[in-house]
């Protein structure tokens, strides 16, 4: 045994990849910056079918939905490990609302930290139930946004004592950057694609931009949701090509569609004028994108979910009502056209990037992680 000072190490509980989706993408990114730091981390692995050969020798077990002896091997391997982290969303744990993670987290003996990445503020009867008795099972709770801790105080019988506000973490994406306002002048959305991201109101508000000269291009990127892929298909991808091409952008409007690595993604956000996000979500208190696009110094326009308003309401960025294509024109007809607009929020946004930095985020969990033990009176195996 060495003294809870030294390394604690984390096991991890949530998707991952080849799992695709920001749960997993946030995940295989922290647990690189805890092993970079020097701390064994492992992950659990939530799957809905098992995946052979995961690949990943980080992967200590698969925690199939549905399978109680699956929940039985995820404990056990989880048993190796100090500090369990555990990452919660409706619609990754099996269940009626992912009610399956609550037997996971009784079968826990030592402390776990759960991060909420959604919280609601109005939610249904089992919803909050869920939430409530994940959070009693938890020894802290991390939540990204003081939105979404305000709306764990008012919302559900929680003692908000244990959570703690964590951002998002973000690559460092500063360096190199081209200068802001190209001809044309490129606003980007990416991130995975489905009904409820906004991406029309991107488009309607694009056709209002032709007497700006030259006038901007609007790259989407990402691919449709693996579970939007398997309800629908491609057809929230369809209508947007189609109502483009009747608004007459169609030419003006480019769809990379596919899955791009880190670099590519980086690189592709450093080149963009503007960023925007015209989410329709009015509860979304956690975006990944959103703190992507903060870390990378980017101008920012988006619609007023909590997150936003909350990282970009004192100016950083230019926040907008939601489905309101006008009031979107209006605020990236002024980032193209205003002498100084872009460059004054790029400025603010690199302000602020520092603390959501990923080694630094990091840093914070693994200082919780050891403040948790030392209050049990534990050591680190």
């Amino acid at each position: 045994m060495v003294p809870v000072e030294q390394q604690p190490a984390l096991g991890f509980v949530s998707t991952y990849p080849p799992t695709v989706c920001g749960l997993a993408t946030f995940t295989q990114a922290l647990v690189a910056q805890v092993r970079a730091r020097g701390h064994r981390a492992g992950v659990v692995s939530v799957v809905d079918e098992p995946v052979p050969g995961q690949g990943r020798r980080e992967v200590v077990a698969q925690l199939v939905n549905g399978s109680a002896a699956a929940r039985l091997r995820a404990a056990a391997a989880l048993a190796a490990f100090d500090v369990v982290c555990l990452q919660h969303e409706y619609g990754i744990y099996g269940g009626e609302w992912g009610e399956e993670v609550c037997a996971l987290l009784d079968a826990l003996p030592m402390p776990v930290i759960t991060v909420l990445h959604t919280v609601l503020a109005e939610p249904l009867p089992r919803q909050r139930a869920i939430i409530e008795h994940v959070c009693a099972a938890s020894a802290r709770v991390v939540v990204m946004s003081g939105a979404a801790l305000g709306r764990l105080r008012n919302a559900y019988a929680v003692d908000v004592s244990g959570a703690t506000v964590i951002p998002h973490g973000a690559h460092e994406n500063r360096r190199g950057q081209p200068p802001l306002s190209q001809a044309p002048p490129t606003i980007l959305t990416w991130g995975l694609l489905g009904p409820g991201k906004g991406i029309e109101w991107g488009i309607d508000a694009l056709a209002c931009l032709d007497d700006v000269d030259p006038p901007p291009r609007y790259v989407v990127a990402g691919r449709t949701h693996p579970k939007v892929l398997e309800r629908e298909g491609e057809a929230y991808r369809t209508q947007l090509q189609a109502r483009a091409n009747v608004l007459g952008v169609g030419e003006r409007v480019e769809f990379i569609d596919g899955f791009l690595a880190r670099e590519s993604l980086l690189a592709l956000i450093r080149r963009a004028d503007v960023v925007l996000l015209p989410y329709d979500s009015r509860d979304q208190v956690t975006s990944g994108v959103l703190v992507e696009a903060v870390a990378s110094g980017r101008p920012i326009v988006a619609t007023a979910f909590p997150h936003a308003v909350e990282m970009l309401g004192d100016g950083t960025g230019l926040v907008v009502p939601h489905e309101k294509p006008a009031a979107i024109a209006a605020a990236l007809r002024r980032l193209c056209t205003e002498p100084g607009a872009a460059a004054t929020l790029a400025r603010r946004t690199a302000e602020v990037a520092l603390g959501l930095a990923w080694p630094t985020v990091a840093g914070r969990y693994v200082a919780l992680a050891r403040r948790v033990l030392s209050e049990r009176g534990a050591s680190v195996a």
